[in-house]
């Protein structure tokens, strides 16, 4: 028999493990889908220089909500298996309120519809 390895990571300290779960936390799939809107959108990618921001705040994925340091390697992100998963999972319509209440009994359900998810281009 083999002797059990210790375990790895902060297991006992709750501060710690959760700060280490928020710690590469990104933006839920409603919150970009309210980052799409045109008015949003416009906001996002036209954003003044920011010095404390990856790139100055130039360079900025909607679909991803990431920050890049200059335009090539925004698209070396947009030929990524992260990115193109972003874009799959945001062809669906979030979940909202009334299909919740229909789930429950309330009114009656309506299926979500897929949409056309598309790169954003660059400048």
């Amino acid at each position: 028999m083999t002797r059990y390895s210790r375990k790895k990571g902060n297991h006992g300290y709750t501060a710690k493990s959760k700060q280490l779960k928020m710690k590469r936390r990104t933006r839920d799939l409603d919150e970009i889908d309210n980052d799409l809107e045109p008015q949003n959108a416009e906001k996002l990618l036209n954003q003044p220089v920011d010095i404390d921001v990856a790139g100055g705040a130039q360079n900025y994925c909607l679909h991803c909500a990431r920050y890049f340091i200059d335009d090539q390697a925004m698209q070396a992100h947009f030929r990524s298996k992260q990115h193109k998963r972003r874009l799959k999972a945001l062809e669906m319509e979030p979940y909202t309120i009334q299909e919740a209440e229909a789930a429950g009994g309330v009114g009656t359900y309506v299926q979500p519809k897929k949409r056309k998810m598309k790169t954003q281009q660059s400048k």
